[in-house]
């Protein structure tokens, strides 16, 4: 962490590096839970690509003839025990690796809003496994660092990037909640698919305001629910099967949202309904997806009957 702790002068770096050495302590106990995903990562650490491209809707790592037939066999169980892959395609070493998410379609609908990465410091909330900073990459930023608390997708990214060695991207055991310890410190915030994940809502806005720099930009994307009245929906257990959903708000809710807790040049650039074309089981995620969340009979509608989901992007400043 010392390495690039010089990008945030104003964060609270003792604060920072207490979080980090506790994060650290805990994940590297030698508890089955962490050992699931350590383990496999160290049994393929002394793998290295010859080449990347993060150009293209795959994540390319490494060329099929960079390892042995004995190396792809170990790299290719090992990347099966990081299932399920939520975020992609990658192809590693020639092993192309069909996410839950079709990734690449959500980053097309952000390039024609993205903000100018060049020498910029950007934070990825709940980055998964960093399928979208490799996608940054092409765009010359200084620094991306991930804010990731799961520990599968904390040793996914950090399994990915020992291959790819690139030093301007780094994955920490952090939340949103953590967003407090860099005041003004980012030039470029994604908060893709967190916030109706958050009981608060409007504090992790506000927690997202205070970490831009000033003049910074946010791109947030965000579950919704059809409509123009600024209401959101609050469902009683869970939405779409998902119990760690609280608030869905329509775009209109979402931006007042925004304005009400400081944002300006408010822009909503994208609106569409999911579907399976987004979202759907493949071999690397091969539990319900989608069409499972759906009603069967009117997919207008979850399973729990409330407004079937649909997807928003929006673009915003902190004044300087």
């Amino acid at each position: 962490m010392d390495r690039y702790l010089h990008h945030f002068p104003q964060a609270d770096r003792q604060a920072i590096l207490k979080v980090w050495t506790e994060k650290n302590q805990w994940v590297n106990q030698p508890k089955k839970g962490f050992l699931r995903y350590r383990e496999p990562m160290q049994r393929v650490s002394g793998l290295r690509a010859s080449c990347c491209d993060f150009t293209g809707d795959t994540v390319v790592i490494g060329r099929p003839d960079d390892i042995s037939a004995d190396q792809h066999t170990r790299l290719y169980a090992a990347l099966r025990q990081f299932m399920p892959w939520r975020k992609g395609p990658f192809e590693v070493f020639g092993i192309e690796i069909d996410a839950e998410w079709r990734s690449e379609r959500k980053w097309r609908r952000i390039l024609p809003e993205l903000p100018d990465l060049r020498s910029k410091v950007v934070a990825d909330i709940g980055c998964n496994n960093g399928y979208y900073m490799f996608r940054m990459l092409p765009h010359e930023p200084a620094f991306v660092l991930g804010f990731e608390p799961y520990v599968q997708h904390y040793y996914t990214f950090h399994t990915l990037n020992t291959f790819a060695r690139q030093d301007n991207l780094s994955v920490e055991l952090f939340g949103i909640e953590h967003l407090p310890l860099f005041p003004d410190s980012f030039d470029v915030i994604f908060c893709l698919g967190i916030l109706y994940h958050r009981p608060s809502p409007i504090e992790a806005l506000r927690d997202l305001h205070r970490a831009l720099k000033p003049g910074g930009t946010v791109i947030i994307e965000s579950q919704a629910i059809p409509g123009e009245e600024p209401v959101a929906l609050f469902p009683e257990k869970t939405y779409a099967k998902v119990p760690g959903t609280w608030f869905v708000p329509t775009g209109a809710c979402l931006r007042n949202w925004l304005a009400r807790t400081g944002f300006t040049d408010i822009l909503m650039f994208d609106s569409h309904p999911m579907s399976s074309r987004d979202q759907r089981r493949t071999e690397w995620m091969v539990f319900e997806s989608y069409e499972d969340f759906i009603d069967k009979e009117n997919p207008a509608l979850t399973i729990e009957k409330y407004p079937a989901p649909w997807r928003v992007f929006f673009k915003a400043t902190k004044n300087k």
